[in-house]
């Protein structure tokens, strides 16, 4: 069973990250900013195609040499732990190489053909865009805390029935694999590390929603679709996610509490079930994202004008990936290769959505 969880989570990866050249938008290319009408040059289009390729293959490869060797071996629980940290890390590092080799190469061929070269950059903001927002408000987002605070009150109200032995890690099958001593910390940690994950979603909602809308001028119609879709599927996904880790770390507690009160079947049955619903979650969120403003877009342009173009903001992209921008007051921004928000780190407020959630965790962790 780890065996199966682990080659579909991997295959989920690899999909997306072979397809993410052509969801991205069109006139952002390996993290590189190109005016529309160059966007299918020949190096670019085949750069998308060789960069999807070759992670295609190798991924393919590892994902047949993992099957292979786990149907023809027995591998130990260690064994397998490690066979899941190193797949999905093989395909992303392989991605990233790939990525950063392409992103040099277009990066060279936009610098000799001056591509912005007497071109009138423009920036523009529609004021307007705000009202047709369908970002879920924050106390929607925030509605799965309502449970924990109750799974919180539920801990306390039966300390005294928990274990000696608090569990503090599962294996692929569900079941506890490590524990620790009982203590007020030990019992109360996962509701919790549970409480600061939901904290954290609610602030990435609230961020979101004050970032900027950045809308293309070449493209407004396309750009200001694609910027609805990345709002709106951002909080639905958030919600989504907080709702099924309320759901997994209740059932863990309650596990923890009554022991052998599920079968193993269930004990199996559930993980997976959270696994297989975040991943369809992200893969729906990706197309619904993805496919506007991009290569699998059939509207291509509705309103370009070869006189303007929109600004070029690679200066603020180091490598194509790590946004660095002193003048935008946002502190989430859309990325440039991939589907999603990353963080402004020219912004204070972004090392403290940043590190203060992981430190909390940690620290809760190790009490």
């Amino acid at each position: 069973m780890e065996g199966i969880i682990l080659f579909l989570s991997t295959l989920i990866v690899s999909v997306i990250q072979v397809s993410i050249p052509f969801l991205v938008k069109r006139t952002v290319v390996f993290g590189v900013t190109v005016p529309m009408e160059h966007t299918k040059h020949a190096v670019i289009k085949r750069s998308k195609k060789i960069y999807s390729l070759i992670t295609g293959v190798l991924t393919l490869g590892v994902l047949i040499t993992f099957l292979v060797w786990s149907m023809s071996t027995s591998p130990s629980d260690v064994q397998m732990a490690l066979a899941g940290m190193m797949l999905p890390l093989l395909v992303i590092v392989t991605s990233l190489a790939l990525y950063f080799y392409f992103h040099v190469k277009i990066s060279k061929l936009k610098k000799e053909k001056r591509w912005f070269e007497g071109k009138k950059q423009v920036k523009i903001s529609d004021l307007t865009i705000r009202a047709n927002d369908e970002m879920l408000p924050w106390y929607v987002v925030s509605l799965p805390v309502l449970l924990t605070i109750g799974l919180i009150a539920f801990t306390v109200a039966n300390y005294n029935q928990f274990p000696d032995q608090i569990p503090v890690h599962w294996g692929a099958d569900g079941k506890p694999d490590a524990y620790t001593e009982k203590s007020v910390f030990s019992v109360l940690s996962l509701p919790l590390i549970l409480l600061v994950l939901q904290g954290m979603f609610v602030g990435i909602t609230e961020m979101t929603k004050r970032s900027g809308i950045k809308i293309r001028p070449t493209n407004k119609q396309a750009s200001k679709k694609r910027q609805m879709n990345l709002r709106k599927y951002t909080s639905w996904l958030l919600l989504l996610v907080s709702l099924l880790l309320t759901m997994l770390f209740s059932f863990l507690q309650v596990m923890t509490l009554y022991g052998n009160i599920f079968g193993d079947m269930m004990i199996m049955l559930v993980p997976l079930i959270f696994m297989f619903l975040t991943l369809a979650g992200s893969v729906v969120f990706a197309i619904k994202v993805g496919k506007v403003d991009s290569d699998l877009d059939e509207v291509v342009v509705t309103d370009q004008d070869y006189q303007i173009e929109e600004y070029d903001e690679d200066r603020y992209w180091i490598g194509g990936m790590i946004y660095f921008n002193k003048q935008d007051p946002s502190v989430l921004v859309e990325k440039r290769f991939g589907i999603g928000m990353t963080i402004n780190f020219a912004r204070p407020m972004a090392y403290m959505v940043l590190v203060v959630p992981i430190l909390l965790i940690l620290l809760l962790s190790f009490l």
